[in-house]
């Protein structure tokens, strides 16, 4: 009784707010007033529902039962468990993605092939990401501009001497390192908000550098006429571009995957981990904190660098607007939604956030709205994100009755 009481004051407060917003239409020109209150109504039933909803999973929560769970001893809860670890469904399920991948530029229109491209961008950058702040710990609220230097170092490459892709890809990803050095050397002594604060300043600087540069980078006018990638000999009209370069990323997204992966349980990785669980601790335990931090902002810089490139020659134009810090909340929410050091939720995420907008037009007064809802509520039911990462457990067994010391 008392839920259903919460959710109607929650319901005529929503009702009374939106009243003068919703309720009420004006003609100036005509002098009269409509009243929509079918619309008012509506809103009402729908905060009726959606707050009994969110009062029955606060109640949940608090009593520390999960949202939703299949009786642990019924024969169906261990009939999904023992499918769901079975070598041969992963098997399957890589093997039906991938393929759908791969078709995909071929039964689908140009423009979801395009956003596609965009979306597996993202997900290097939100994986480069996740190397610095979900396996090291460190915040960074400037990440974009080593996307940028990717993108620029291309542009301006090709625009003053004419280099083409393929040699500009490495090169990009070099220079953004490099930057990701002269970042780290400075802020090694910085933690937590002060690290963001520093960060968020280096983003800026390099952002209002290209655009005050003019000179050099054309200012607010950025670089055009960027080629695309090509191959030698072959000449391709947008569209076949378009899936070359589709592939091209699909295939980078595949290296970062793996390389992230093998990363995050080799010796650099693990000391990464360590570094984010207590920097104290693992300085004592002998890691060299300093070479640990650099080398997080090394890899991590890297992939935005590639990343940069390859969505400067996508796009054929760049500009200082694409760089700007929404772009770094958008990639730091990412990770966080995703699960900070989980690689499956991070490209989850990443696919969720880019996707769904674009898919979402008919509501595009609300994205951000519906955009801040869903990280309230993760916030709230899932802080650890959709996949949380995991953590390495040891455990000593027990020593044999028999056994003599």
């Amino acid at each position: 009784m008392q839920r259903l009481l919460r959710s109607v004051l929650a319901s005529f407060w929503f009702m009374l707010l939106a009243l003068p917003v919703l309720g009420i239409k004006l003609n100036t020109v005509e002098r009269t007033l409509t009243w929509r209150l079918d619309r008012i109504f509506a809103l009402g039933a729908g905060i009726f529902f959606l707050a009994c909803i969110w009062d029955w999973c606060f109640s949940r929560k608090a009593k520390g039962q999960p949202l939703v769970a299949l009786p642990p001893g019924s024969k169906a809860a261990q009939q999904v468990a023992a499918f769901a670890r079975h070598p041969l469904f992963a098997t399957a399920s890589l093997i039906a993605l991938g393929v759908a991948l791969i078709a995909m530029p071929l039964v689908t229109s140009f423009y979801q092939t395009n956003i596609m491209i965009s979306a597996m961008l993202y997900i290097m950058l939100a994986l480069g990401l996740n190397i610095v702040v979900g396996l090291a710990g460190q915040l960074v609220l400037g990440y974009v501009a080593f996307y940028a230097i990717g993108a620029y170092s291309y542009g301006l490459l090709h625009q003053f001497f004419g280099w083409g892709f393929w040699t500009c890809l490495p090169v990009g990803g070099i220079l953004a390192v490099l930057f990701g050095l002269a970042l780290g050397f400075p802020v090694l002594r910085l933690r937590g908000d002060y690290l963001a604060i520093v960060t968020l300043g280096f983003g800026e600087i390099v952002r209002l550098t290209l655009q005050n540069w003019s000179s050099l980078t054309g200012g607010p006018r950025g670089i055009s006429d960027i080629p695309r990638p090509t191959l030698p000999g072959v000449e391709m009209d947008i569209a076949q571009s378009t899936t070359y370069i589709y592939y091209l990323v699909l295939l980078a997204v595949i290296i970062t995957i793996v390389v992230v992966s093998r990363l995050k349980n080799s010796r650099v990785g693990l000391a990464l981990q360590a570094l984010r669980e207590d920097e104290i601790a693992c300085e004592a335990m002998g890691v060299d904190i300093t070479r640990v931090k650099l080398s997080a902002f090394a890899l991590g810089s890297c992939w935005a660098g590639f990343a940069g490139v390859i969505f400067a020659a996508k796009t054929t134009y760049i500009n200082p607007s694409s760089f700007t810090f929404m772009e770094s909340a958008m990639i730091l929410s990412m990770v966080v939604l995703g699960g900070m050091g989980s690689i499956t939720g991070v490209v989850i995420a990443a696919l969720i956030l880019i996707l769904a907008p674009e898919y979402l037009r008919a509501f595009s007064e609300y994205r951000m709205l519906l955009f801040g809802l869903v990280m309230t509520l993760m916030m709230i039911f899932r802080p650890q994100g959709l996949i949380s990462g995991e953590r390495r457990r040891y455990r000593i067994s027990a020593l044999h009755t028999g056994e003599k010391s």
